[in-house]
């Protein structure tokens, strides 16, 4: 991620939490009160979101130092100190609860992603991500999934080729759909059909497809089907796959597995920032 384009992001997000002012901080510090403050693990798993803090706090004021110890996709312990911040109290606090939430995300989706290759534990085979991601945070979420080890998967309906079902079902067959993008595309597109049968993937074979998704095809079937498939085809399996069921995947021969679950149901890690001085000692008003 560029640092220009986390700014921005930054940008959005606060002033949707901000509006014209932090009510609170702005009434309870002054302008010289500052502090410091550390981001704590509270739990193990892996960290994501250094761009994040840096950015975040460039935002608010320059007068904030960030000092991060840790790099995205490392492992972090509970109780292991992420990072320290300080600078003028307002600032801290006003953009505490924004860039944890961000961290928090990431970094669930990084250790989730961490988690799943080590499940399937088959080098051959790269995890990557889906679409399903959180609106106005699917460049973060997919950081967040490389972090952890994972690749991804298009990153929106403008930068690759997918034919699902429902085009299939609107165009009247796969052999429709790819001749009719291979018409209009040129050469230097990748298309990909999703398909569920053994027919299905025979058409999607022979109308030339670059890539096939094997959906909601359980191991056995998955297996079956790649053996299936001459060479130079690239070929993912998606569609019912849990970390629990994941392991079952290793071997099938696909290229890739991709999973919704990274990114639309990664739990956050438990990370908090805790004040640990402050140099100005506050008024009451």
């Amino acid at each position: 991620m560029q640092h220009f384009q986390v700014k921005k992001m930054m940008e959005s997000f606060f002033s949707e939490d901000i509006g014209h002012g932090d009510l609170t901080a702005d009434l309870v510090f002054r302008e010289d009160h500052t502090c410091r403050a550390q981001l704590i693990a509270k739990e193990n798993g892996y960290f994501s979101g250094a761009a994040v803090l840096k950015a975040g706090y460039e935002v608010l004021s320059e007068e904030v130092e960030v000092n991060c110890f840790l790099s995205d996709g490392e492992p972090l312990f509970e109780g292991d100190v992420i990072a320290e911040v300080t600078g003028p109290a307002r600032m801290i606090l006003t953009g505490e609860r924004v860039i944890l939430n961000l961290i928090q995300r990431m970094s669930g989706i990084t250790t989730i992603t961490r988690k799943s290759v080590a499940a399937l534990n088959d080098p051959s085979i790269q995890i990557c991500d889906t679409r399903k991601t959180t609106p106005g945070l699917r460049a973060l979420e997919k950081f967040a999934v490389r972090a952890g080890g994972g690749s991804n998967h298009r990153f929106g309906l403008y930068d690759g080729i997918m034919i699902k079902d429902n085009h299939i079902a609107a165009c009247g067959s796969i052999k429709n759909a790819v001749r009719m993008i291979k018409e209009t595309a040129g050469h230097m597109v990748k298309i990909e059909v999703e398909i569920e049968t053994e027919d299905q993937l025979y058409e999607a074979i022979e109308a030339g497809a670059d890539v096939i998704m094997f959906d909601n095809c359980p191991p056995e079937k998955t297996a079956r089907f790649a053996k299936l498939v001459p060479g130079g085809i690239i070929l993912e399996a998606s569609g019912g796959i849990t970390i629990e069921n994941l392991p079952a995947y290793s071997g099938t021969g696909v290229d890739y597995i991709s999973l919704g679950y990274l990114t639309h149901s990664a739990k956050a890690l438990d990370i908090s920032l805790d004040v640990l001085i402050h140099t100005t000692k506050l008024e009451v008003k």
